[in-house]
């Protein structure tokens, strides 16, 4: 019998639609290509744009993608408050329009939303949310590095804003007050762009591609494909580790060695 040879790690960039769940996305093209799935960043369902869906062994890179900083449009709905900070929750018009459109930059507290998928008390908050109770939620530190306003009229505003993994775009747009998340689209993740033509299928390299590279030679290669650590620079945190333009594995600094943490090869 032959052996089937192993399908190759890679990345697919989705632009996802409004009206569907990441998970949605994701098991649709599970059922679609008969492998492991996996993405790197969930988008809520009335939002759009980029999700990085992982395939194959690329699924092993998902926390590093995590990390890199996201970059959204989002448009304010001015004079209203939603109970959820989005166009799911349930409206109300204040007509009070906030006098200043300027949304806080820097390192932030934000308080996690009750609509979240973060665990408390061993369940998910949304879940909670459902069932209608409320408990105090948990506070994390993020980092916005721009909120740029694009347009605005008396009803709406349009910022660009780019932020750390774990900002939760509709507790920004609340802190306007009389103001509610009524679109977001994400644009990028890293140096990732939304793909015309709703889908674009890239090596695990580019996907990777963020990450300092270290070349190796022929010896390393087969050490590090066995999950041996090699002499390396420890400077400068991970790196990827590469051998004819072949993404081997990831590693993190280990003193004066490079230790492989993720293996593909």
């Amino acid at each position: 019998m032959t052996r089937a040879e192993p399908t190759p790690a890679r990345g697919l960039l989705v632009d996802k639609p409004a009206g569907v769940t990441s998970h949605d996305v994701v098991a649709q093209i599970r059922r679609e290509r008969e492998e492991k799935v996996g993405h790197a960043g969930t988008l809520d369902p009335f939002a759009t744009g980029l999700l990085v869906v992982l395939l194959g062994k690329a699924t092993r890179m998902q926390r590093y993608v995590l990390e890199l900083p996201k970059t959204y449009v989002a448009t304010a709905r001015l004079g209203w408050r939603s109970s959820t900070g989005d166009p799911d929750g349930e409206l109300e018009e204040t007509g009070r329009v906030p006098e200043r459109l300027e949304l806080p930059t820097g390192e932030i507290e934000q308080r996690v939303p009750m609509t979240s998928a973060v665990k408390v008390d061993g369940e998910r908050l949304y879940k909670k949310a459902h069932r209608g109770e409320s408990v105090e939620t948990p506070t994390r530190r993020v980092t916005v590095y721009r909120a740029e306003l694009t347009d605005s009229d008396a009803e709406r505003a349009t910022f660009e804003i780019e932020c750390s993994s774990g900002t939760y775009i509709r507790t920004l747009i609340e802190t306007l007050d009389d103001a509610y998340c009524e679109s977001l689209r994400r644009t990028a993740i890293g140096d990732l762009r939304v793909p015309e033509g709703g889908s674009e299928e890239i090596s695990v390299e580019r996907l990777m591609s963020f990450m300092p590279e270290w070349d190796l030679t022929d010896d390393e290669a087969e050490a590090v494909s066995h999950g041996i650590a090699i002499t390396g620079d420890g400077d400068g945190g991970r790196k990827r580790l590469t051998h004819d333009g072949r993404l081997i594995a990831v590693a993190r600094p280990d003193g004066e060695n490079l230790q492989p943490e993720v293996v593909l090869a």
